[in-house]
């Protein structure tokens, strides 16, 4: 079963990528995965998202501490 989100009242698409995935920029992919609810733009309270699974990027600009890379890799 996917993972999914409950919305809180006043959410909207890129608050919840931002939530879920740390990073605004993955609302498209919020959207296409929850098709049926494209044309919301603010969200009541309770409805539910299915949360695609994303490779989230890392980009390799960041400082090691901030990619996640430890000594131990």
């Amino acid at each position: 079963m996917p993972d999914t989100y409950t919305t809180i009242s006043g959410d909207t698409w890129d608050i919840v990528a931002y939530k879920e995935y740390g990073n605004e920029m993955y609302m498209d992919k919020l959207i296409k995965a929850n098709i049926e609810h494209k044309d919301i733009f603010i969200f009541p309270a309770g409805v539910v998202l299915t949360l695609p699974e994303i490779d989230l990027e890392v980009s390799e600009t960041l400082p090691p501490w901030k990619q996640g890379v430890t000594d131990d890799e």
